[in-house]
């Protein structure tokens, strides 16, 4: 008897990507672990859906011309420079397998965003980790050091996922300076509208300078679009027409297109969502660093408690006083910035367990 199908080996072995807790059937809870906007879509954007749901029967436009125009419009570049897709996930696994052939290597901090590892292993590429340094922040020179005749692409997520922190400008571009040019450089911004750092690395500068820089962005967090999956790369003509042709045919649909381009027009409306954030995110590390806690500077929706082999014990501390984090077990906690209500509950359990863990770093 002929053997039955398999896949490859190496798919047995992939990491699973843990998403963030939902609270138990029946039961209410602040959902704090996976990074969302907490403020639900404006009529104006639901009624784009109702509208777009009229022509369900039919594919959406496959350029997502109006949106890649609007995105282009709205971020002040050439719209033959963007190219959308379901998530920005979808968008770096399309440039992953575009880009690598089996055995080459992807260099990426660890930890960072979870997906990495498991995006750049179904591309049939080996992942490089190279570790955060002591507040949380990307080690550029370790990462550049670690860049071989084998590295095909170097991932930097700016604001890291999970600890916040981001790449300041000048130490991206003596990175850029270090990495071949027959390399590809993705930076990850998926949290940029709630940076505050003057001195950040502004990637779409970047990405129309340098002919091997990728910029991704999304909708799902300040944008308030998780639900419809819309995401899109930034880069020069060449790259972004090879990534363009890659990518999955109708790979953002007609419901998503049509939310992204209601909520582009409600750009001060966002605006004051993401200030309403980052106010709610200084009020958080500050009461945490006033217990004790050694906290990095967050300049995403989100912040980091690194509490090591208490991860377990805390999140279900948590989760019994109705807030969901996100448990990295055995490392820390990464808390989204939601309800003020929810934000609280985190405060009183890190409040208990100040004397019990002592202060740590991510």
């Amino acid at each position: 008897m002929a053997p039955a199908f398999r896949f490859r080996a190496d798919i047995d072995s992939l990491p699973a990507y843990v998403p963030g807790q939902r609270p138990p059937a029946g039961r209410s809870a602040y959902k704090l672990s996976s990074n969302e906007n907490p403020f639900p879509p404006s009529s104006a954007v639901l009624s784009a859906v109702i509208d777009a749901a009229a022509d369900l029967n039919r594919y959406p436009d496959m350029a997502a011309t109006a949106l890649t125009a609007a995105i282009a419009r709205h971020v002040g570049i050439d719209a033959e420079r963007v190219v959308v897709g379901n998530g920005s996930v979808a968008v770096l696994e399309t440039a992953l397998q575009a880009a690598c052939r089996p055995g080459d290597e992807v260099v990426h901090a660890w930890r960072s965003f979870e997906a990495y590892p498991i995006a750049v292993q179904v591309a049939g590429a080996r992942s490089v980790p190279v570790p955060l340094r002591e507040d949380g922040s990307h080690d550029l020179d370790a990462m550049a050091d670690a860049v071989t005749e084998r590295t095909r692409v170097v991932l930097v997520c700016s604001p890291n996922n999970p600890t916040g922190t981001v790449v300041r400008e000048d130490e991206m571009r003596a990175f850029l300076a270090r990495v071949p040019r027959e390399v590809l450089v993705v930076l990850d911004e998926a949290y940029v509208e709630y940076v505050r750092d003057e001195e950040v690395a502004d990637g779409l500068a970047l990405a129309a300078e340098f002919k091997n820089v990728l910029v991704l962005r999304t909708f799902s967090k300040a944008y308030g679009l998780a639900g419809l999956r819309v995401g899109y790369a930034v880069a020069r003509p060449r790259l972004a027409r090879g990534l363009q042709t890659a990518s999955t045919p109708f790979g953002v649909n007609a419901l998503a297109q049509a939310a992204a381009l209601a909520v582009l027009r409600e750009a001060d409306a966002v605006a004051e969502r993401c200030d309403r954030v980052v106010t709610e995110r200084s009020r958080l590390l500050a009461a945490l660093r006033e217990m004790g806690w050694s906290v990095p500077e967050s300049h995403g929706n989100f912040y980091w408690l690194g509490i090591g082999r208490h991860t377990a014990a805390f999140a279900r501390e948590t989760a019994r006083g109705g807030a969901m984090v996100r448990a990295f077990d055995g490392e820390g906690v990464r808390v989204s910035i939601g309800e003020v209500e929810g934000n609280d509950v985190v405060l009183h359990v890190a409040r208990e367990w100040r004397e019990l863990v002592g202060p740590r770093t991510a």
